[in-house]
């Protein structure tokens, strides 16, 4: 296709696959910051004052000097190793995403059961940085992986799939870089996240603009187990359905044409909006 909308060197840097326009960032850090704009002056204060503490994780290739860096650090720590040369953090692999098939009836309980899933450890993770009980360093890993798993739950194809790896293993092409052949889940990760979140009104402002205090109420209500259904909707009816035309068909490749990708524009955003309003107010009843 040969139509789509240039915003100059966000488009330049999208087509040279860079990551900072990815969801892991791009998306985190959205959502990240949403959630402070509905933080109470108490909330931001007790954030400031975990942040503080941050050269206690001894993760300097991993900052953490606001909270958008927070919403990152979970991926960013991904690599590191310990001095025995093993992953030091390789135990919250499972952490970021839970296999619920789009093409079965939803269940959360059976991928979950064992507690090494995003949904699991969103509660998990809420209820250590409310426990004053704790020590700041352990309370701002809490923050930092809450902030990260609330912005994944929310990107549908780490809420749900069909038995590949959340779309990793589904090719895909998309719009004016058809040639490239991706998958469909780095699509929603990097292309599409990019596209939707810096479509104006762009950003942060941008998304919220518009939503009423009694509509962000709404959205920002429910359970962790809601979210996860309404995301694994979200994943089996605009990311694999779209693309696939079929949510449970397999071994073909899946196409997004200009027009579906305008079409999927506001669906993303919504998903932004939704984990930053709820985020917001898991950090709220955490430290506000």
């Amino acid at each position: 296709m040969n139509k789509w909308p240039v915003r100059g060197l966000a488009l330049v840097a999208m087509l040279s696959a860079s990551p900072a326009f990815a969801w892991w960032e791009y998306g985190h850090e959205t959502v990240a910051k949403i959630a402070l704009t509905q933080a109470t002056p108490k909330t931001r204060d007790a954030i400031r004052r975990l942040i503080a503490h941050s050269a206690e994780l001894a993760t300097p290739t991993c900052p953490i000097r606001n909270i958008a860096e927070a919403s990152v650090w979970a991926d960013c720590i991904k690599p590191l190793k310990g001095s025995d040369g093993k992953s030091r953090f390789g135990y919250a692999y499972s952490w970021h995403f839970q296999d619920v098939d789009v093409c079965k009836p939803f269940d959360v309980a059976t991928p979950c059961a064992d507690g090494n899933c995003v949904s699991a450890q969103i509660t998990r993770q809420a209820a250590l940085l409310a426990d004053r009980r704790l020590s700041a360093k352990e309370r701002l890993i809490a923050l930092a992986f809450l902030v990260h798993f609330v912005g994944d739950l929310h990107q549908p194809l780490h809420a749900g799939e069909h038995e590949d790896q959340g779309g990793n293993k589904v090719a895909a092409t998309y719009g004016i870089v058809s040639s490239k052949r991706t998958n469909l889940h780095s699509i929603w990760d990097g292309y599409l996240a990019e596209r939707a979140i810096s479509s104006p009104p762009a950003g942060p402002n941008g998304i919220l603009a518009g939503v009423s205090q009694a509509q962000r109420r709404t959205i920002a209500g429910g359970t962790v187990i809601d979210w996860s259904r309404e995301s694994w909707a979200v994943s089996r009816d605009s990311a694999y359905a779209v693309a696939l035309g079929d949510p449970c068909v397999t071994g073909i490749t899946g196409h997004l044409d200009d027009a579906q990708i305008a079409a999927l524009v506001p669906v993303v955003r919504l998903q932004v909006l939704r984990g930053g309003l709820r985020l917001g107010r898991m950090l709220n009843r955490a430290l506000g």
